[in-house]
């Protein structure tokens, strides 16, 4: 090591005058708390002021993306704004879902699954788009087989959000399926099916948010505003059911700058 160096090194460690033996060898483990302390300041000055990683860029699974929105949702067509009494109602019976999911959810949770549920782990996303939404919605196939109206086959049209099966969902997990419906339905029409989830889930959506949540949200409110006003049939039912998501996230979760103004 260069004459000088470690008096410019910051003596964060700082050494006294000790006495260490002749032979002191940096290079084995140290075996007293001067050496330990000696050998620190010696590797600290060998290190470089910059350091540069190299990164395998096909080790990456994922190309880092951020998406940036500050615009507002879509007005409702014309004669299809909610009114505000609606608007609130509906903030009230989302908070007393919410709140009963909350007390019972370990009475729920402690329930036995049918046996034809299987919860896909977290990180399927495939597995849970069919899980929720039916092979029959995820494949975009309307047809019924001959056989398909003795019974209710819940692979093909999707799980219903029972409480048993949702109290038993982490925040994670939680966040991870509204991430992968969002994604599913950023190209995709509205169902019922899609529907029903997504308020189920944003009932288990805990505040306050996490930025992961608060952007999922938004983006949510942001696609149910196209699609509404994209909406050539005038279907009242979806357009109620899009009205309530909008409502929810700007108005429960506090994204008000996202909220249908009253006509």
């Amino acid at each position: 090591m260069e004459a000088g160096m470690e008096e410019l090194m910051p003596r964060l460690l700082p050494v006294g005058d000790c006495d260490l033996a002749e032979d002191f060898d940096p290079t084995v483990p140290p075996r007293t708390p001067q050496e330990y302390l000696k050998r620190v300041q010696i590797e600290a000055a060998r290190c470089p002021d910059v350091v540069v990683a190299r990164i395998d860029p096909r080790k990456l699974k994922k190309k880092p993306t951020v998406n940036i929105s500050i615009s507002g949702c879509q007005p409702a067509p014309e004669g299809y704004s909610p009114t505000l009494k609606w608007q609130q109602q509906q903030v009230a019976n989302f908070s007393a879902v919410r709140q009963s999911l909350n007390k019972h959810r370990n009475h729920w949770r402690s329930q036995h699954l049918d046996s034809n549920v299987t919860m896909p782990k977290s990180e399927d996303e495939e597995g849970w788009k069919k899980f929720c939404l039916g092979e029959r919605v995820y494949s975009e196939t309307d047809a019924l087989s001959k056989n398909e109206n003795l019974g209710i086959d819940y692979v093909k049209v999707g799980f219903p959000p029972l409480l048993s099966i949702v109290s038993r969902m982490n925040q994670a997990t939680v966040t991870s399926v509204l991430e992968y419906l969002i994604s599913w339905f950023g190209e995709k029409k509205f169902t019922p099916e899609l529907g029903r989830w997504l308020y189920a889930l944003l009932a288990c959506l805990e505040k306050p948010l996490l930025p992961e949540a608060h952007s999922l949200i938004r983006q949510l409110a942001r696609r149910c505003s196209q699609v509404r006003a994209l909406e050539e049939s005038k279907n009242e039912e979806q357009i109620s059911a899009l009205n309530l998501i909008i409502c929810l996230v700007s108005r429960y979760f506090d994204q008000r700058d996202l909220a249908d103004e009253p006509s």
